[in-house]
This record gives C-alpha cells, sequence and structure tokens, in this order.
C-alpha cells in the first residue's frame, strides 16, 4: 500500500492585488504542510492545473519558489488558468512533461500503478478540452500497460456537480471523445480533477471520478439557478479551509480521501480501550 497526494487550483500569482497574492501563497503552504505530517507520508504529489492565475513566467517563478521547499517529488499538470509554454520554461521533466504534440501530457509508473495526466487545457478559454490528438496519445499509453491499474489525472471535470454556472455540458465534444476513449481500456480504476475548487464525486466511463478541492478559496455550494450576467449579490466564492486528496492504492484498486489542510486540534487520542463513534 502506497499514497500519493492530489493538490489543485493553487492560483499562485504575482498580481498588483496583495490579498490574492499572500492569500493563495499562504494557503498553499499550509495544505503542503499538512501533506508532509501524513502517515505513511504520500510518495509523490500531483498538481491537478491552475498552477498559477494568469500564466506567466513571474507566477511560475513564485510558484517554484514555494515548492522547492518540498521534500516529495511533485507532478504538475495544467488548468485553464495556465500556459503550457510559460510553464516548461521554469520546471521540466520529471515534473512535467509535453507529449509530442506540445501538450502536457505524461505517464508516471508507480510500483505496479500508472497515473496519467492528461492535458485539457484550451488556451484563453475557461472550458476544457481534449482534441483528436490528446485523444490519440492517451489511447496508445493506456495500450502500452494494458493490465496496469491506472488513475486518470486532469483539470477539468467531465461530469456536473450542479453548480450551473460552473459546469460543462456534457454533450461537449471533448467529454464524448474522453468517454469513448477510455471505454477501451478496462485498466481505467479512477479518474480524478480539479477546477470547481469543491470536492465531489461522480461515474464518467463506467469509472468513479473525484474532484478535488482548492488549495485557494472554495466555490460556494450554490445549486439554485443564476444567470451570471446579472449580477445579484449572492456569495460564490468562500474562504473555507484549503483542501487537498489523498489516493490509496493497494491491492490493484484506489481509495479517494478528502482533506481539509489545517492544525486541527485532537479529539480522540489512543490512550486505551474505546468504543468506536
Amino acid at each position: 500500500m502506497f499514497t500519493i497526494a492530489q493538490i489543485t487550483d493553487l492560483h499562485v500569482t504575482s498580481s498588483d492585488d496583495p490579498l490574492n497574492q499572500v492569500r493563495n501563497a499562504d494557503r498553499l503552504r499550509q495544505t503542503l504542510a499538512s501533506i508532509a505530517a501524513m502517515r505513511p507520508l504520500p510518495v509523490a504529489i500531483i498538481a491537478t492545473g491552475d498552477l498559477v492565475d494568469r500564466g506567466t513566467i513571474e507566477e511560475y517563478a513564485a510558484l517554484k519558489a514555494i515548492l522547492i521547499e518540498l521534500d516529495l517529488p511533485i507532478y504538475l499538470g495544467v488548468g485553464n488558468h495556465d500556459h503550457r509554454l510559460s510553464a516548461l520554461s521554469q520546471f521540466s521533466a520529471p515534473k512535467i512533461e509535453s507529449d509530442p504534440n506540445g501538450f502536457i501530457q505524461y505517464a508516471l509508473e508507480l510500483e505496479d500503478y500508472r497515473i496519467i495526466m492528461c492535458d485539457t487545457l484550451d488556451e484563453g478559454r475557461e472550458t476544457g478540452q481534449f482534441c483528436e490528438q490528446r485523444a490519440a496519445w492517451l489511447h496508445q499509453a493506456l495500450l502500452d500497460r494494458p493490465n496496469t491499474p491506472t488513475l486518470i489525472a486532469l483539470h477539468h471535470p467531465p461530469i456536473q456537480s450542479g453548480i450551473k454556472w460552473m459546469d460543462p455540458d456534457p454533450s461537449a465534444q471533448w467529454i464524448v471523445r474522453l468517454d469513448q476513449t477510455l471505454r477501451r481500456h478496462s485498466q481505467v480504476r479512477a479518474i480524478t480533477s480539479g477546477h470547481l475548487h469543491r470536492a465531489y464525486v461522480g461515474r464518467f466511463a463506467s469509472t468513479l471520478v473525484t474532484v478535488s478541492p482548492a488549495t485557494s478559496i472554495q466555490l460556494t455550494l450554490d445549486l439554485t439557478d443564476v444567470d451570471m450576467r446579472v449580477p445579484d449579490g449572492r456569495e460564490i466564492l468562500t474562504e473555507e479551509p484549503p483542501g487537498f486528496m489523498i489516493h490509496m492504492f493497494d491491492a490493484g484498486e484506489i481509495t479517494s480521501h478528502f482533506c481539509l489542510a489545517g492544525p486541527w486540534p485532537s479529539a480522540v487520542n489512543y490512550m486505551h480501550s474505546f468504543v468506536k463513534p
């Protein structure tokens, strides 16, 4: 058995807004400290996109200065706030790799498992994308190890949350293409993603999808109708604690835990026999 941690939607920024600069960096450091305190210690961390806020080289340099403090390997993916060439200018393999077409896609071999980082970035747009080139790469990567239990990691979740102003169209071509690709490969045990700044789960392509909470601020859980063109004063983001995920790999299966970062006080310590709550 071993574990890996997942972080997402870091939004490290060099913007002129000091609140965002300090808050997002502090929340990321708090998350990394919580991961470092886990037992057993995760063997690695994956970051599923929106590493920075505006995709600038300066922001990736600021992120690099934070991550250099890590004692764990970290593997990076990209989201809609990222810029591939800027990210590649600051990070290199094995932290981040591009496929032959320039997309940030690669496979990690971890003991008897694989994690495949996929690229759903459509630069300049908020929505996801998964073109024929990316799908062909993923299909071949899965063909290469057909009997190895695999976790697929990507930024945009291909499932709906019910928060309608953030949800993708389930009939979008990229979602259909991803579904068709994954259904051809039975070794995919789970899919994990980010983007929504909120934890939830669902099913897609006959497997489980987990969506990680953000290290930056979280999305308010509001399932009522909203027209984002008409401001009505409602809360859309909240200062809930930063979050992350722990994925446990054991006996060919993957079990995922949602975690809150922070120095939480102990409630019960194992000093003698006690009745389970």
